[in-house]
């Protein structure tokens, strides 16, 4: 009995969560693909680029997402483009990703904000035009609305603050893993301020571009799905020593820059 108990259980929640699944596909299939790629054929991504997230996060403020290549950037051949969106949060659009063959791996990561059971995406542009995908299902709950907190004042004090760093030394002609972090409390609009108990309106970092020497490693358009104090991890590839430069542009205008100098 107790066996039959537990086999039924299970097949509930097997049956549960592919209704969950279900729904969330026809919010894509109905509205969002069209939305963002009216009328293109997408194909499934298998050998072109990965995702990796929780299935269940420990804090829906900050997910850890991170989409991974499996093709090298080429002049001939390379990942042009990768949109992130996140089917159930009040702005589906999360991100967008431009990549060069001075990327070298077309690879990034951040923290997501995901506001309630959803699906993540991630859409691949190859130079050639062609489109494709993988998703990861996450269960998360609050993220958008989770509450600023009481720190808002000195976070404006660091606003804007950036920092490079690398996890190893930096190897000449081969692509390195850099990250980029980033001061700014990123206000969705959603939030309370826990001291004064209003909705704060939204503020967040919206463009990001980072070039070595003057060339294009990596730009993003983001929204409020990026958590607060952003953090990027992306590659480049340095022929020789020379300038790593990020520019950061918030909804306010404000402009941020920061510059390393980069010795192989």
């Amino acid at each position: 009995m107790r066996i039959s108990r537990v086999i039924l259980s299970l097949c509930l929640v097997s049956l549960i969560n592919v209704a969950s699944a279900g729904v969330d596909e026809t919010v894509w299939q109905n509205t969002l693909k069209g939305q963002f790629f009216s009328g293109r054929t997408i194909s499934k991504a298998e050998n072109i680029i990965a995702i990796e997230a929780p299935y269940r996060a420990e804090d829906a403020a900050l997910v850890p997402i991170r989409v991974t290549s499996k093709i090298n950037q080429t002049n001939e051949k390379y990942i042009k483009k990768i949109t992130l969106i996140v089917d159930k949060n009040p702005i589906p659009f999360a991100a967008e990703f431009n990549f060069t063959p001075l990327s070298g791996k077309a690879d990034v990561a951040m923290r997501l904000r995901v506001n309630t059971y959803s699906y993540v995406r991630a859409i691949a542009e190859m130079n050639d035009g062609q489109l494709f995908m993988v998703k990861k299902f996450v269960k998360a709950s609050g993220g958008c609305s989770a509450p600023i907190g009481a720190d808002l004042d000195a976070a404006m004090q660091r606003l804007g603050r950036m920092k490079f760093k690398f996890p190893s030394s930096v190897q000449p002609n081969e692509p390195n893993l850099a990250q980029l972090l980033i001061s700014h409390p990123n206000i969705t609009g959603m939030q309370m301020d826990q001291v004064s108990r209003f909705i704060r309106p939204a503020y967040y970092v919206e463009k990001v571009k980072v070039t070595f020497d003057g060339q294009p490693v990596l730009t993003a358009k983001t929204d409020i799905a990026i958590s607060a104090d952003p953090n990027f991890r992306f590659y480049f590839v340095p022929q020789s020593a020379g300038e790593l430069r990020a520019e950061v542009i918030d909804t306010d205008g404000k402009v941020f820059s920061q510059t390393y100098q980069v010795k192989p």
